[in-house]
C-alpha cells in the first residue's frame, strides 16, 4: 500500500473519530463542576438517571431527552433511544419534540402579555371575541378558559364520539370552532368545577388572533421565544412543514415493537409546541426571574383560581401547583400522539427539570418525579405519610356502605365493595373510616360523607365537589332490552347510533364500521366502551332519547330518529 493511501486511511480514521466524539458530546452534557456537586457525586447522579431511562437507552427503540438546571444554569443534559427508527437517528439533548399540554403555558403567557398591554381582561366574556360560541345564558370568561373551569366540552372528545377523533382526521382551527359552535349544553356552570378541556386553549388562540389581527404562532415567536433565546421553539401550526432535527413519535406495542404515531393536525395551543429540553428550561428560568415581562406577569401566571364554592383550585394559567417529597413545585405534563413531556420548577431550590419523549410507554409524571428525586435527594423533606388512621367499624357497618353510586352530572358509576374488612372503591382505592359516616379517600384530602339517605357527599379540602347517589343494579330481561332498540341521532356530534338488543347487553353500531357493547348498570343506564348511556322515556314510558357521558363530555343527547 502506497504512502498516499496510508495517509488517506489515517485521515479518514481521525475524521471518523472526531465525528464520533462530536456525536457523543451532542448526546450527553454533564457539567460536573456546577450545581454544587462534586465530581464523584455528579457521576453517581448520572448513573441513577441512566438507570431511570435504561428501558429506552437502545439503538432500536424510541426514547427521551432530559435536562436539569439549577440557579439558571443547565448543568445536566442527556438523551436516550432513537429520534427516528427508519433512518436511523439517535435522540440528543438538542432533538426537537412536541411538548403536548406543556404548550398551554405559552398560550396563557400570550394572553397575559396582552392583558398587561391593556388589550384584554381575564374577566372578559369570550363571546365578545368569539361570538360563534353558543350563548348558554351564563358568562364564560377568558380566565375560565385558561384554568379549565369553563364547563365547555372538550372538542376532541366530541370528535371521538363521531368516530373522527384527533388521530383519525386532520383538524384545523375552523374544525374546532365548528364543533364548539354546535354544542347545546355545557358540562357544568362556569366556575363550578375544574374539568380539563383543550377547548379552552384553542379558543384562547382564536381570541389572541382576533385582538392582534395576526398569527398567534408568529406573535409567540416575536414576543416570547426570540426575546428569551428559545431559538429551537415554534408551533406545529402546519404538521406537514419540514422541521430540521425533529424526532418522530411512536406508540409502544411492546418492549420490542412500535408503530409511528405523529400528529396529523394543524391545531395548536392546546398542544403542538415544537421545542427542546434546553429551551423549556430557559422558559422555566424566565418564569422564576420575571425576565420576559416582569414580576406582575409571573404573579398573574401563578394565580390559583377559586371555584364558585370557595375552594381554591391548584391549576392556574397552564401551571399546576403541588408538592413532591415535601418540596413545593409548579409543573405540567403533556401527551400528544406518541410524544410525552414533563416540565417542573422547584422555586425554593431554583431547580428545573425538563423531559421530552417520543414513545407512549414513557410516563412523563413518573419519570419526572424520579429525576427530581435524584437531584433533590439532599433537600427532600420527609413526607412518607403514615397510613391515615381511622376508627374501627364492624363488617356489617362497612357492608351497609357498599353498593353502586352514580354521578348525576355525567352518569358515571362508582362501585364500593368490602374486601378484607376494608371498604374500597372497585379501582382498589381504600376508604378509611373517620366516623361511621365519613371516609377518607386514599391518602388525599378527599372524603366521602354518607348522609341518612345513603348518598355520598364528596368533599375536597372541605368543600363539596359533588354528590354521588345510590342506585340499584339493573337486570333487565332480554325482552325488556328491546325497549332500547332503535336509531338515535345527535346534532352536537353529527353522529347516529343504531342500537340492537343482545344477550344481556346492547350493541351500538356507528357508520361505517364501529361496534360497541354496553351492559346494564342502573335503571335505564348502560356502560361500556362508548361511555355511559342514560335512556330517557316519555310519559307513555317509551324510550325517546339517551344521554351519553364519555370522558370530557358529560351529557350529550341523542334523539330517537326512527
Amino acid at each position: 500500500m502506497g504512502w498516499n493511501m496510508k495517509h488517506a486511511m489515517v485521515t479518514i480514521f481521525l475524521l471518523s473519530f472526531l465525528l464520533i466524539q462530536c456525536k457523543a458530546t451532542a448526546e450527553t452534557t454533564v457539567d460536573e463542576n456546577s450545581g454544587n456537586n462534586s465530581v464523584p457525586d455528579m457521576t453517581q447522579k448520572t448513573e441513577k438517571v441512566d438507570e431511570i431511562f435504561a428501558d429506552w437507552d437502545r439503538k432500536d427503540y424510541p426514547g427521551c431527552a432530559v435536562s436539569v438546571s439549577r440557579d439558571g444554569h443547565q448543568f445536566f443534559s442527556r438523551a436516550y433511544g432513537m429520534a427516528d427508527l427508519e433512518h436511523p437517528v439517535p435522540n440528543t439533548p438538542s432533538t426537537i419534540f412536541e411538548a403536548g399540554s406543556v404548550s398551554k403555558q405559552f398560550v396563557a403567557a400570550a394572553v397575559v402579555l396582552l392583558k398587561l398591554e391593556g388589550k384584554l381582561s381575564l374577566d372578559d366574556d369570550i363571546r365578545d371575541y368569539v361570538p360563534e360560541v353558543p350563548d348558554y345564558g351564563e358568562t364564560i370568561t377568558i380566565r375560565h378558559l385558561l384554568d379549565h373551569t369553563s364547563g365547555l366540552r372538550d372538542w376532541g372528545s366530541v370528535a371521538a364520539i363521531s368516530g373522527w377523533g384527533r388521530s383519525a382526521r386532520t383538524h384545523n382551527h375552523d374544525h374546532t370552532l365548528d364543533i364548539i359552535s354546535r354544542q347545546t349544553r355545557l358540562n357544568f356552570s362556569p366556575g363550578d368545577f375544574y374539568s380539563y378541556s383543550n377547548t379552552g386553549y384553542n379558543l384562547a388562540v382564536l381570541i389572541i388572533e382576533e385582538i392582534i389581527d395576526d398569527s398567534f404562532a408568529e406573535f409567540s415567536i416575536e414576543n416570547i421565544f426570540k426575546p428569551l433565546g428559545m431559538n429551537d421553539t415554534h408551533w406545529r401550526d402546519d404538521y406537514r412543514r419540514i422541521v430540521e432535527g425533529r424526532s418522530s413519535a411512536y406508540t409502544a406495542i411492546s418492549s420490542d415493537s412500535v408503530r409511528i404515531n405523529r400528529p396529523i393536525e394543524h391545531i395548536h395551543g392546546n398542544g403542538g409546541l415544537l421545542t427542546t429540553v434546553g429551551d423549556l428550561n430557559i422558559w422555566n428560568e424566565a418564569m422564576h426571574t420575571g425576565r420576559l415581562a416582569g414580576e406582575e406577569f409571573v404573579e398573574i401566571m401563578h394565580e390559583m383560581p377559586q371555584l364558585n364554592n370557595g375552594r381554591t383550585n391548584n391549576y392556574a394559567l397552564g401551571i399546576r401547583e403541588g408538592t413532591h417529597q415535601g418540596l413545593h413545585f409548579y409543573s405540567h405534563t403533556g401527551a400528544t400522539s406518541g410524544y410525552r413531556a414533563f416540565l417542573r420548577r422547584y422555586p425554593e431550590q431554583h431547580l428545573s427539570v425538563a423531559i421530552l419523549c417520543n414513545v407512549t410507554n414513557a410516563s412523563p409524571g413518573a419519570l419526572g418525579d424520579q429525576v427530581s428525586e435524584v437531584f433533590l435527594s439532599d433537600e427532600a423533606v420527609e413526607t412518607d405519610e403514615p397510613e391515615p388512621e381511622g376508627i374501627s367499624l364492624s363488617q356489617a357497618d362497612l357492608e351497609e356502605r357498599a353498593g353502586m353510586f352514580k354521578n348525576p352530572l355525567n352518569g358515571n358509576v362508582t362501585r364500593l365493595e368490602v374486601e378484607d374488612d376494608t371498604l374500597k372503591i372497585d379501582n382498589g382505592t381504600v376508604l378509611t373510616p373517620k366516623s361511621s359516616q365519613k371516609f377518607r379517600v386514599g391518602a388525599a384530602d378527599r372524603h366521602f360523607v354518607f348522609n341518612d339517605e345513603g348518598a355520598i357527599q364528596v368533599l375536597v379540602e372541605g368543600y363539596e365537589e359533588g354528590v354521588l347517589k345510590p342506585v340499584e343494579e339493573f337486570n333487565p330481561s332480554n325482552d325488556e332490552l328491546t325497549d332500547f332498540e332503535g336509531t338515535f341521532y345527535s346534532e352536537d356530534a353529527e353522529t347516529e347510533f343504531t342500537i340492537k338488543a343482545g344477550e344481556d347487553k346492547l350493541t351500538l353500531h356507528r357508520r361505517p364500521g364501529s361496534t360497541f357493547e354496553v351492559e346494564p348498570a342502573y335503571t335505564d343506564a348502560f356502560t361500556g366502551g362508548v361511555g355511559t348511556l342514560r335512556f330517557h322515556r316519555n310519559e307513555a314510558g317509551e324510550v325517546e332519547q339517551f344521554s351519553l357521558g364519555r370522558g370530557r363530555v358529560y351529557d350529550m343527547r341523542f334523539d330517537r330518529s326512527d
